[in-house]
């Protein structure tokens, strides 16, 4: 299997909501000086002229004889104005020239803090953005868009650890993550080369968004970090139920370990469903998989022929490794009643080779025949073996999917 991962970064839209100019009442008085020139400011306000907006709110800014209100008044049309009229830079010094003032209700701090962040954030001022959104988290009123503003201001300068910290720190591995959260999470592992990194990112993207994309990313990375012929074939297992095999390769190589592991029943069904997706294209693909799908009918045939056989000899033993196999051979031929109770029998007799592979073998002779709630329980349960643990995680995820 190759790993194929898309760019998951993408840039967030960022709107920017800062509240309307607000002007004090009562006391404050704006100068005879000024006043007028503010009034105008004013009037283009509400006339919706943005541009005369800033430029007489900067001339009554810039007027000998102007009091502190004034001033006020001036940067409050600025922000606003400034914004509309695409003067972000120009807002973004009106807010935080402001952002002390006596006359500021402070009920505006939260959006206004949260505003400057992000109009750092789109003029990739990265550090700045980072500071007033450090500043949002750390006085309360940072909330989601915060979070995801800040993982990408670390995300695009390259702090991949930075990135992984803070999300870690800030709801994303939680229950209610945002996707985005997760992708840069698993974006920062692949840019860090970290390989379990990357796979435990990609099997919370899987449990919270359960996507083919990541699914075939997941497969990807279990694949890579591969293991023994018995794990290497239970990946593939999953691969196929969820629909992430890719190509001749992967079908055959399964095909081929499934032969290995006396299931000529697997092999033989494997075959015969990537023919089924038109994966065997090339003529070299087309005469390998025929071979190799007639080679596997014959030893299905007559491995077939003696279950019977096989059924009675397992029974008679005090130990349960035999059951087990018996239990997969009879999952590759579709027998899902048989499977589940050979295989339950070899668990409580004990003296299985692997019993976290046993169990996950229950689970899917389960799911195959339909007891989808049964399976995941007895996924959730499978011990052991720590990649069929996490194979048993994932199948009890798709079970509830």
């Amino acid at each position: 299997m190759k790993m194929m991962f898309k760019a998951v970064l993408a840039a967030t839209a960022l709107t920017l909501t800062l509240s309307q100019p607000v002007f004090a009442e009562g006391k404050p008085q704006n100068s005879k000086a000024a006043g007028k020139v503010l009034k105008t400011a004013i009037d283009a306000y509400q006339k919706k002229n943005w541009a005369e907006c800033v430029s007489q709110a900067r001339a009554a800014d810039a007027t000998p004889g102007r009091n502190e209100y004034d001033s006020y008044t001036a940067n409050e049309l600025l922000m606003t104005c400034g914004m509309r009229s695409g003067d972000s830079a120009g807002a973004a010094r009106a807010i935080e020239a402001n952002m002390n003032s006596p006359y500021l209700d402070k009920s505006t701090l939260p959006s206004r803090i949260r505003g400057l962040a992000q109009i750092a954030f789109q003029q990739k001022n990265y550090p700045k953005a980072i500071e007033y959104g450090q500043k949002a988290m750390s006085s309360g009123y940072g909330d989601g868009d915060t979070v995801t503003l800040i993982s990408q201001a670390y995300y695009v300068q390259g702090e991949y650890k930075k990135t992984l910290n803070f999300l870690d720190d800030n709801g994303g591995k939680g229950a209610n993550a945002r996707e985005i959260w997760m992708q840069l999470m698993l974006s920062s592992c692949v840019k860090l080369n970290d390989d379990k990194c990357t796979t435990a990112a990609l099997e919370r993207l899987v449990a919270r968004f359960p996507k083919g994309d990541y699914w075939k990313n997941l497969m990807s990375s279990l694949m890579r970090e591969g293991g023994s012929d018995a794990v290497v074939l239970n990946i593939y297992r999953l691969a196929a139920e969820v629909g992430t095999m890719n190509g001749p390769q992967d079908y055959n190589e399964m095909a081929q370990l499934a032969i290995d592991q006396g299931l000529p029943g697997e092999a033989q069904a494997m075959l015969e469903l990537g023919q089924s997706r038109n994966v065997f294209v090339d003529k070299r693909d087309i005469e390998r998989n025929t071979r190799l799908l007639t080679s596997s009918k014959t030893a299905a045939t007559a491995d077939k022929a003696t279950l019977a056989k096989q059924e009675a000899l397992a029974a008679a033993q005090k130990t349960g490794q035999a059951d087990v196999k018996l239990g997969t051979a009879y999952i590759s031929y579709g027998m899902y009643p048989q499977a589940i109770a050979a295989i339950k029998r070899g668990i409580e007799k004990g003296g299985v080779k692997n019993p976290a592979e046993a169990q996950l073998s229950l689970g899917i002779a389960l799911f195959r025949s339909g007891d989808k709630d049964g399976a995941a329980k007895v996924f959730k349960e499978t011990k052991g073996d720590p990649t069929m643990e996490r194979l048993g995680k994932l199948w009890a995820l798709r079970s509830q999917q």
